[in-house]
């Protein structure tokens, strides 16, 4: 058990004018007051607020920056991201409650997935590793100096924090000052916790007898087991979020828990992207708050959404439960304001609210920039570095409407690397085909050098890597699908690229997104097809071959494909129910970055080809922008 008593805010005065501003301008709005029955207490009783902070999916984000444009980071909601301002956030907060006299400190938390996700984290797993090398010392994380500076009290692991092997995660865990807690990261012989399960934090209660003893259980993803299996297989195994959350629940009661709040890096609504390859659900914290009595509240992560307050019923107790998900990387705060009351001798949750708050509204806090800005210089110096070279110029510009070796990069290492992935296995012997989409046409590879910000302007999104196994029917029908891009049109052109591209359909009435239009490529042998614009949507592929026949509806491929896809993004037919084959979370662009990096050249002539056309009744259409 740890004590929080020395940890409450700073001196009782009134509030100061910057924390009230900062607060404000970053939607805070306080909770109503307990106004029900006091229970075993008499008439007067007290009510004492005490409020728990949280991140999650904070994802190697320190600065609002964003290293692959060498720019602040924005995005069309203009949100801000990492903990440089999300500590000044928490110090508005702090603040606050400092100035109310007879209220606890609180609490900060997080969710998991902390230590990938940027070059930042990159370079310091795999550049200059915080293990060190050749038994050197290694520097330190640069999540953990941040969030040891702003004092978090205990995070649950994420998914992604074993991205980089286990020895990583042991060191990132070493250099915190708080627990990192994962009651389902089993042993996979014994089956008990590798990390601390929980924590029991005493919180003072200025001018109350008694503190509030407050246990925080971390419980992280069961899809570890399939994501990671290269690190963890034989070594960690990962119990389901009910199953835990009922042996542990009752066992953090009993160690004195006056309070019981889940960290949980495990969505909301029940849904699992790996299907049914695992007996447990990957987002199952909503059925735990139901299910599992003995919960107070649920910090959710993984999800990557914002959920500012939800409550489920437990179906055993009729309590409510309070679930909050503070969005991703740092671009809200969770604030859950929980009001007890001493009843019997134990405190007692009476009443419970939530909220977050944005980050974009706050300047970032100098003391989290002095702290790392010699890390984040050196990383900024390493994505703007020489990592290879191009023989030949790549652009994306008309990736849209012809096929260009830029998208042909994307496709190859995609597939090049299920392949080697799938070597040795059944599925081996498959041929390999991959999807790409053309989701930035000002992305270009100078020839000369390269840059890693160069190859990651290729691919623009944080997605993972996965494998399925279509049907030579089924990736008709998917081409077919993806076809819909294109506007129908009579003759052979000249045409505008507008003439042509980002058709408009029911789903999309202001026309289709570059993003959902998906070119497919083979890797050892060319799958080449024509797009007849002449057709209507659905009968538009023509000349449908791969290594020069042509292809069988019950063929079988091995198809490369990015995580949004595949959980459905698009809504493209049959990808997301398809078997999957390979999902280790592997980041599509970190993929590419290191390719050149251990190849040192990038030649266009081994990868691209020229297998698909736009035609109109059979005759190449002329697009010229």
């Amino acid at each position: 058990m740890t004590d929080n008593c020395d940890r409450t805010i700073g001196r009782r005065t009134m509030i100061s004018g910057a924390a009230a501003t900062a607060l404000a301008a970053a939607g805070y709005q306080a909770a109503p007051a307990y106004a029900g029955q006091t229970h075993g207490g008499g008439p007067g009783q007290r009510t004492v607020r005490l409020s728990v902070l949280g991140t999650t999916d904070l994802h190697g984000n320190v600065f609002n920056w964003d290293y692959f444009k060498n720019a602040e980071y924005d995005d069309s909601a203009h949100n801000d991201i990492g903990l440089a301002k999300i500590s000044t956030l928490v110090t508005a907060v702090r603040t606050r409650i400092a100035a109310e006299r007879r209220t606890p400190a609180p609490l900060l938390l997080d969710a998991g997935d902390t230590i990938q996700g940027t070059p930042l984290a990159y370079y310091y797993a795999k550049i200059e590793p915080i293990t060190g090398r050749n038994g050197t010392g290694g520097h330190i994380h640069p999540m953990a100096a941040a969030m040891n500076a702003i004092g978090y009290d205990a995070a649950a692991l994420g998914n992604h924090e074993f991205n980089y092997g286990l020895d990583i995660l042991r060191k990132f865990q070493t250099q915190l000052t708080f627990p990192l807690l994962g009651a389902n990261a089993q042993d996979w012989t014994t089956g008990l916790p590798v990390f601390p399960p929980y924590v029991l934090k005493r919180v003072h209660v200025p001018g109350a007898g008694r503190p509030i003893t407050v246990g925080i259980l971390g419980l992280t993803n069961p899809g570890i087991a399939i994501w990671d299996k290269a690190t963890v297989d034989n070594k960690v195994k990962f119990g389901g979020i009910v199953e835990q959350a009922e042996y542990w629940v009752p066992r953090v009661r009993k160690a004195g828990a006056d309070v019981v709040i889940v960290s949980a890096h495990s969505g909301i609504d029940l849904s699992s992207s790996y299907g049914d390859a695992l007996p447990v659900p990957e987002n199952a914290s909503g059925p735990m708050a139901e299910q599992v009595p003995g919960i107070d509240a649920v910090l959710v992560g993984h999800a990557h959404q914002e959920v500012a307050e939800r409550f489920v019923t437990n179906q055993q107790t009729g309590e409510q439960v309070l679930l909050v998900e503070p969005l991703k990387w740092g671009m809200r705060l969770a604030q859950l304001d929980l009001d007890l009351q001493l009843q019997r001798g134990r405190w007692k949750v009476v009443a419970k609210h939530s909220q977050v708050l944005n980050a974009n509204s706050v300047e970032a806090d100098p003391k989290v920039v002095e702290l790392l800005q010699q890390d984040h210089d050196t990383v900024v110096g390493y994505v703007n570095s020489k990592i290879g070279t191009c023989t030949t110029a790549m652009s994306a510009a008309t990736a849209p409407w012809e096929d260009t070796a830029a998208i042909d990069f994307v496709n190859f290492v995609q597939a090049d690397a299920v392949a080697k992935a799938l070597a040795g296995t059944p599925e081996a012997a498959l041929p390999v085909l991959a999807i790409a989409a053309p989701f930035n046409r000002a992305a270009a590879i100078p020839a000369g050098d390269v840059s890693v910000r160069d190859v990651a302007g290729l691919y623009i999104f944080d997605n993972t890597l996965l494998a399925v196994k279509l049907t030579g029917a089924q990736v008709k029908e998917y081409l077919e699908f993806s076809a819909q891009y294109y506007k129908q049109v009579t003759g052979t052109g000249p045409f505008t690229p507008d003439q042509v591209t980002n058709a408009p359909t029911p789903t999309a009435p202001n026309g289709t997104p570059d993003y959902n239009y998906d070119i497919l490529g083979g890797l050892t042998k060319p799958l080449v097809y024509r797009i007849d614009l002449a057709q209507p949507v659905g009968s538009r592929i023509t000349g449908l071959s791969y290594d020069g026949a042509a292809v069988a509806p019950d063929q079988q491929f091995v198809v490369a494909v990015n995580n949004y896809r595949q959980s459905g993004g698009g809504n493209f037919p049959h990808i997301s129910k398809a078997p999957v084959l390979y999902n280790r979370q592997v980041e599509i662009r970190q993929l590419m970055i290191d390719y050149v990096t251990a190849t040192g050249e990038v030649d266009p002539a081994t990868f691209a080809t020229s297998d698909w056309a736009l035609v109109s009744n059979g005759s190449p259409i002329v697009v010229k922008d």
